[in-house]
């Protein structure tokens, strides 16, 4: 395994992150794909075992499920806790980004995944109800407080972004070291403003969605997979840019046999070139996993790059709305 400095934090994650949005209880309102206890801990063992240090999970997931399968696993495994970078995100949840929502959210986290710090907390969302000022003091007071080591943003505006880290600047407090981004060769809009705004901070890229949610792994669109016949969020995503999308899937199919490697892998290897720091895989299952992080040793050439590129076409924003 490769590794990585998160932002400027001093923090040392691999170049792969683990997904928690695969763990936790299978729900109708949420996924059905999702892996069981067992399971999540076997994936978590394995993740381990391979070097990867960096598990990003969220307090909505499998409606907290996740961190509670997370903290489970890592206490069954004996993990210390220097050992493991964990990051979590507030928003879909009473109160959204609100002073008392964000201090009240983190206890709940804490308590979920067995620990008494989190080395990354992430707002999961821009919040339209509340003054950034009023987010960023109460995220600052918890780095103040121990309880977080560093602070991280997902998918949201470039200009919104920009206006939070100046908002921490102007008042001394912590700012953004991540931004979890939707970002891969299937959705590009981020490199029109939020990433040459991270590369201005400082801060580092760790994009889901890497693989477009399967998509860039296969040739076609739909698998028989159960996430791919039940994961309406990933249609609503994905599906408006089909015809272009089929396009490129296709090249990545050709750079992969030209490699005699895997499409996920050319995939991944390509947002690496981006100057992505750690992608965030959701695995389901080991092979699928051990497939992504063979990618770290993947190099594509410059021709390669531009042959995956070239054909994209503008997209729909999707990811930065808050109801997303």
């Amino acid at each position: 395994m490769k590794y990585t400095e998160l932002g400027k934090t001093g923090i040392k994650v691999s170049r792969i992150c683990v997904g928690g949005m695969s763990f936790g209880k299978a729900a109708e309102d949420f996924h059905l794909w999702t892996l069981d206890q067992e399971k999540t801990t076997a994936m978590l063992a394995h993740a381990l075992d391979l070097g990867v240090n960096f598990i990003d999970t969220a307090n909505c997931y499998s409606h907290g499920t996740s961190e509670l399968y997370i903290g489970h696993a890592l206490k069954e495994l004996q993990v210390a806790r220097d050992q493991v970078v964990l990051a979590s995100k507030v928003y879909f949840n009473e109160g959204k980004l609100k002073k008392e929502a964000v201090l009240r959210e983190i206890d709940k986290t804490l308590q979920r995944l067995g620990t008494d710090y989190l080395d990354l907390y992430q707002i999961h969302r821009f919040d339209y109800d509340t003054p950034v000022e009023e987010t960023m003091e109460a995220l600052d007071s918890l780095v103040k407080s121990g309880k977080v080591r560093a602070l991280g943003a997902s998918a949201m505006y470039g200009y919104q972004f920009h206006n939070m880290q100046i908002a921490a600047e102007k008042n001394g407090w912590t700012q953004f070291s991540a931004m979890q981004n939707h970002y891969n060769l299937m959705y590009r809009e981020d490199e029109r403003e939020m990433i040459p705004i991270c590369r201005q901070y400082g801060v580092s890229l760790i994009p889901y969605s890497p693989l477009a949610g399967g998509h860039l792994t296969h040739r076609g669109w739909t698998t028989e997979s159960k996430r791919s016949q039940t994961d309406q969020t990933l249609r609503k995503k994905y599906d408006q840019a089909m015809e272009n999308d089929l396009l490129i899937i296709d090249r990545v199919d050709e750079i992969a046999k030209k490699y005699n490697i895997s499409m996920s892998q050319v995939a991944l290897a390509w947002l690496w070139e981006k100057g992505v720091a750690a992608p965030i895989v959701g695995a389901t299952s080991v092979p699928h996993f051990d497939d992504a992080v063979k990618a770290v040793d993947v190099s594509l050439s410059r021709e390669d790059i531009v042959y995956l590129e070239e054909i994209y076409e503008r997209h729909k924003i999707v990811g930065a709305l808050p109801e997303e």
